[in-house]
């Protein structure tokens, strides 16, 4: 039997402050945190990052093509259930909007400035800023931020799963949604988020199960053959979540039937993919914590050799080219995850910003009680004297 981490699954509703958090030690800190899900955003983020390098080498092998479209079939579904999953504790709190705008806001302003500008500098090719326009990577921070912004309301609905289906479902069959803030993208890739919000930790010990794991073998060697069968009959554009059915070029009625479809094989492979995630501390289980980072770095350095023409070289497109590509990328986006990466980039993609914020009531409170009893010593001892 396949059993739960023996740590207890963080609840996001903790009682300690965000404070009071930040000054735990280290060793308290790791104590507090579920080594499954550590393992599972640093697996699903490396498949994020491993897919990006396929995609300009894909074009001329079927089978890395077919599994180019497996990858992107669940790795962003997955890493969204587990973001929702951690955002259920969000209520529009000041500490919750303060962390809003420093891990969210502030890494999207820095890294959609700095992507258009290595377009510019590296490629020579001018590109606008644009804050109202995601580029690349950065669709995912826009998207969260909107997402978690609304958590609130998926709490309060009756049906929120069916209804979030429902926004996705539409918004596959409208094209004049427009592309500000990747909003076709938030709205199609929503449901997933929902899905999470809603799922307790009992559920993921569901799918950890012996039976499901071995289970997750036939599904996903069917879905690597179905996905080789694929390749020349299905638009992979339906995976990106950002078209509407007309602009891919189908009647309007096929966007929410491939939305609805789309879902359940999603969740389907996510399933098995979270199946497969350890639940015991592995060497890699502390890079979990960093990888918005490895996230959006990795970017900047596939947008590079792209940009470089490093992916054009005809040794890259055989398939030991492939593979070393493969191993290359993988390695690269684990080290971006690591300690020293996160500490000399914490003031862009995890500042404090305390200057910027008004002191919280109830933290305030809670120091001047801690101060009265200093304060009634020192009148007592003026009193004596």
């Amino acid at each position: 039997m396949f059993h739960a981490a023996s740590s207890p699954v963080p609840s996001p509703r903790s009682s300690e402050s965000e404070k009071d958090q930040h000054h735990q030690s280290p060793d308290r800190r790791s104590k507090q945190r579920d080594a499954f899900f550590d393992n599972a955003k640093y697996m699903a983020i490396v498949l994020v990052a491993v897919g990006h390098a396929w995609e300009p080498l894909k074009g001329d092998s079927r089978v890395l093509t077919a599994a180019y479209v497996l990858v992107y079939a669940f790795h962003m579904p997955a890493f969204i259930l587990i973001s929702g999953f951690f955002s259920r504790s969000f209520d529009g709190s000041p500490g919750k909007l303060k962390r809003l705008v420093t891990g969210i806001v502030v890494p999207y302003v820095v890294f959609e400035t700095a992507y258009p500008l290595l377009k510019t500098y590296v490629d020579g090719a001018p590109q606008d800023i644009s804050l109202l326009d995601p580029y690349y990577l950065t669709w995912f921070l826009c998207a969260l931020f909107i997402w978690r912004l609304t958590t609130p309301f998926w709490k309060l609905v009756r049906y929120p799963l069916p209804l979030a289906l429902g926004i996705a479902m539409a918004a596959s069959a409208t094209p004049n949604i427009g592309g500000d803030l990747d909003l076709p993208r938030v709205l199609q890739f929503l449901p997933f988020f929902v899905l999470g919000l809603n799922l307790k930790p009992e559920h993921f010990r569901l799918v950890r199960r012996r039976s499901v794991r071995i289970a997750a073998v036939p599904v996903f060697a069917f879905a690597l053959a179905f996905s080789w069968w694929a390749v020349p009959r299905m638009n992979s554009g339906w995976l990106y979540h950002r078209n509407s059915a007309q602009e891919l070029g189908v009647p309007w009625w096929v966007g929410p039937v491939m939305q609805l479809a789309l879902f359940g094989c999603s969740l389907l492979l996510t399933a098995c993919f979270l199946s497969w995630v350890p639940g015991r501390t592995m060497w890699f289980t502390t890079l979990g914590a960093g990888t918005l980072y490895g996230y959006l770095l990795h970017g900047l350095v596939l947008k590079t050799a792209d940009y470089r023409g490093w992916f054009d070289h005809p040794a890259l497109h055989r398939p030991l080219g492939e593979i070393a590509v493969t191993v290359v990328v993988a390695v690269a986006v684990t080290l971006m995850c690591t300690k020293p990466v996160r500490q000399a980039l914490r003031f862009v993609v995890e500042p404090r910003m305390d200057w910027a914020f008004k002191r919280d009531a109830t933290e305030l409170a809670r120091e001047r009680e801690k101060q009265r009893p200093a304060e009634r010593e020192r009148e007592k001892v003026g009193a004596g004297a």
